[in-house]
């Protein structure tokens, strides 16, 4: 590089800069040597800084030869939103601090309506399922955690922080995907962004380049300069889950992220979620009313209803294999049950199978002669695996007091 100085620009953009505008040179760069006016030219220009990192020491190197100048394009206390994932901030017994930690929270609306009751659930770093019928407490919930609602008794802390006295903080450090339609119709995509970036606290530059890598992320960088109206349900999705992501946060807070998605749609969006979380290190909740969802994409789980907790565990503790034996017949389920009740083990019907207890491999023994003394065409043989949505059947116990849980 002819000049005299050497520059290095260290912009850590991985995007073509089109969204930052022309970039004024630095006056540094406006010292430069010209055609046929030499060196000495050249360093009247620079003025005697210049010309002082020029001369030639005794050795017969230049003074400013190793010198480089770094060149930043903005400066900002955080680094891009889709950089190096960071790890869990660890506790000091060495386990990872929790997200979120709820204790006998209570929230109550004039009705009098309990949309919150007693919760207590601790939530480690990783992706969780908030799950629950609608109208379950979930987007309450979400409300209190972000320090908008004041719950009526109980605490709740994010992050760390206190979500009554520091709502503030908590909404610095965290994005949140509302479930319901709130894009303004008539911008576009990078300048909604980009505002939310402006608002989260990043100077100009930088929010529009972090507009920039946040909708390339969700998929929308080509469609950027479309007004948001213009846009199908899926893409507005995706628009909402980019202005969470463009202010860094540490945590995500996802509404029914696929409401109103066709299935290819919400397939997209589930794994999009599992990539941030798995590549960016950003925990994440999801709420939502879809099980099957929730049992893709999430590490662990929390269950609620009508306000109450009824469980709080990892996906694979809730959908691990029971002590349980399912047999299923193509006919004769009747006369299994009978011939089974004879020999003591205490079946039931279940669907079109019948479940008995797995108490050791005696119980193979019974079955197996059982099914063969009646001739019965056997279909299926098998421990059966519990599923989530059994939390929610009405005929499961709910008069027990919930626990408290640990997430993790």
């Amino acid at each position: 590089m002819r000049g005299a100085l050497a520059l290095q620009d260290e912009s850590k953009i991985s995007l073509p800069g089109d969204d930052s505008g022309p970039r004024r040179a630095a006056p540094w760069e406006r010292i430069r040597s010209y055609p046929g006016r030499g060196r000495a030219a050249a360093d009247d220009q620079a003025g005697p800084a210049a010309r002082a990192l020029n001369e030639t020491t005794p050795s017969g190197r230049r003074r400013g030869q190793d010198l480089m100048i770094v060149r930043r394009r903005h400066v900002s206390a955080r680094p891009s939103p889709l950089a190096e994932p960071r790890p869990p901030r660890p506790e000091p017994g060495g386990h990872p601090a929790a997200v979120i930690e709820t204790t006998a929270l209570t929230k109550r609306y004039p009705g009098p309506v309990t949309a919150l009751d007693a919760l207590t659930v601790t939530v480690a770093p990783g992706i969780t399922g908030l799950v629950g019928a609608n109208g379950a407490g979930k987007s309450t919930l979400i409300k209190v955690l972000l320090g908008l609602l004041a719950p009526t008794s109980g605490q709740a802390r994010v992050l760390g922080r206190d979500c009554l006295r520091d709502g503030e903080q908590i909404r610095g450090l965290t994005g949140y995907m509302p479930e319901h339609d709130c894009l303004p119709p008539d911008v576009t995509a990078t300048e909604f962004v980009t505002h939310l970036g402006r608002m989260s606290g990043l100077p100009p530059t930088a929010a529009k380049e972090r507009a920039a890598e946040s909708l390339r992320h969700v998929g929308l960088y080509e469609e950027r300069y479309r007004q948001i109206g213009t846009y199908s349900t899926g893409m507005k999705q995706r628009v909402k889950l980019a202005q969470a992501l463009v202010g860094d946060p540490r945590l995500l807070l996802l509404d029914e992220p696929t409401v109103g998605l066709d299935p290819a749609g919400r397939t997209s969006m589930l794994e999009l979620i599992a990539r941030v979380g798995a590549e960016f290190g950003i925990s994440i909740v999801v709420a939502s009313h879809l099980l099957g969802e929730i049992e893709r994409i999430c590490d662990h789980l929390v269950a609620i209803d009508a306000g109450r907790l009824l469980r709080a565990d990892t996906i694979t503790s809730m959908t691990q294999v029971s002590q349980v034996l399912l047999i299923e017949v193509d006919e004769g389920a009747d006369q299994l049950l009978a011939e089974l009740a004879r020999r003591g083990l205490e079946p039931r019907p279940y669907q079109r199978a019948v479940l008995v207890r797995l108490d050791d491999d005696a119980t193979y023994d019974a079955v197996r002669d059982a099914v063969a003394d009646l001739g019965l065409p056997l279909n299926r043989l098998e421990q059966r695996r519990r599923r989530i949505e059994e939390l929610f059947r009405d005929d499961q116990p709910r008069d027990a007091e919930p626990e408290a849980f640990h997430v993790g």
